[in-house]
C-alpha cells in the first residue's frame, strides 16, 4: 500500500504506458508515453473522446492498476499498491443498497478503526454539509440521483483525502441537478483542497471546475495538450462563469484541440463496425 501524508498529494505520471489484453485475446495499449502532473491541492479535469484511456490514468494514480511502463508517483512516493489517503467518486454510485444513508458514510471511518459512535456523530456532520440532514435512516434507493451523489462526496470527504479522483461522477444527471452537484463539489474542495483528478465528456464542466485542463488524444492516448484555467476562485455559480468572455476564450481554445481527437475517435469507431458488417 502507498501511504500518503495530508498536505503531500502531488500526482506524477512521467512516461506511463499501459497496456491490456482484450477479451478477444487481443493486445491493446489504452495509454502510450503519458507525462502528466498535478500540483498538490490542484484540480486538474482531463477530457478526451471515449476510450483514450481517461479512467486508466484515475485506477493507476489510486493503486488499482499497474502501468505496464513508466513510473506513477503520488505525494512523491511510487505507487505500487493501493494508495492509501486517496477518495474515489465513480459514475455509478458506490453506495451499499442495504446500508442506510448514515452507515454508507461512516463506513470508511469504521474501517480505519475510528469508534462506531464517533463515526456515526462524524457522517452526522457531513450529511448536514451536503444538505442531507433528515435522511439518515433512509436507504440508497429512497433517494433521488443528485441526493445519492451528495452522499458519494460525503462518504468520500468524511475521510480527509488528500487526493480525490473523480470519473465522470455526474454525467448520469440531468443538467439542473449536475450543474447544482458542480456548485456543492467546489464549495466543498475549497474547504480542504484535496488534489483532484477530474475525468469528464463534458468541456463546459471542465473548465467551470479546474484549475487546468488536460486533453488526451484519441487511444492510445497521451497528453496531447495542457491548459490553465485562469478563472478567478471562488468560481460562484458555475452556470455563470460560463457566459464570462474569458471562459468562452478558453472553451474556443481546448474544443480547438480536443475537436480533432473526438473526429479521430470517431472515425475510427465507424471504420471498425464497417469492416465488420
Amino acid at each position: 500500500m502507498t501511504d500518503i501524508t495530508e498536505g503531500q498529494a502531488g500526482i506524477e505520471l512521467s512516461n506511463v504506458t499501459k497496456r491490456f489484453v482484450s477479451p478477444t485475446g487481443v493486445a491493446m495499449t489504452a495509454l502510450r508515453n503519458v507525462n502528466l502532473t498535478v500540483e498538490p491541492g490542484q484540480f486538474c479535469a482531463i477530457v478526451g473522446p471515449t476510450g483514450c484511456g481517461k479512467s486508466t490514468t484515475l485506477t493507476m494514480a489510486a493503486g488499482l492498476d499497474m502501468p505496464s511502463a513508466g513510473i506513477v508517483k503520488v505525494g512523491g512516493k511510487v505507487v505500487d499498491g493501493l494508495t492509501k489517503g486517496a477518495g474515489f467518486v465513480f459514475q455509478s454510485d458506490a453506495l451499499l443498497p442495504w446500508k442506510s444513508v448514515l452507515t454508507n458514510v461512516a463506513l470508511g471511518p469504521i474501517f480505519r478503526g475510528v469508534d462506531k459512535a464517533e463515526a456515526n456523530a462524524e457522517a452526522q456532520d457531513w450529511l448536514k454539509t451536503v444538505g442531507l440532514s433528515g435522511f439518515e435512516n433512509h436507504y440508497p434507493h429512497q433517494l433521488s440521483g443528485g441526493m445519492r451523489k451528495r452522499v458519494s462526496l460525503a462518504a468520500a470527504l468524511i475521510n480527509k483525502p488528500s487526493m480525490l479522483l473523480m470519473d465522470e461522477p455526474f454525467s448520469a444527471l440531468d443538467v439542473q441537478t449536475r450543474a447544482i452537484m458542480s456548485n456543492e463539489l467546489l464549495t466543498l474542495w475549497e474547504k480542504t483542497r484535496p488534489s483532484v483528478m477530474f475525468v469528464t465528456h463534458d468541456l463546459e464542466e471542465a473548465i467551470a471546475l479546474a484549475d487546468r485542463v488536460v486533453v488526451i488524444s484519441a487511444g492510445p492516448g497521451t497528453v496531447k495538450a495542457v491548459f490553465d484555467i485562469d478563472l478567478p476562485r471562488p468560481r460562484g455559480e458555475v452556470q455563470e462563469i460560463r457566459f464570462l468572455p474569458r471562459f468562452l476564450e478558453l472553451y474556443q481554445m481546448i474544443w480547438n484541440a480536443l475537436r480533432e481527437e473526438v473526429e479521430r475517435a470517431y472515425s475510427k469507431t465507424t471504420d471498425t463496425a464497417r469492416g465488420a458488417a
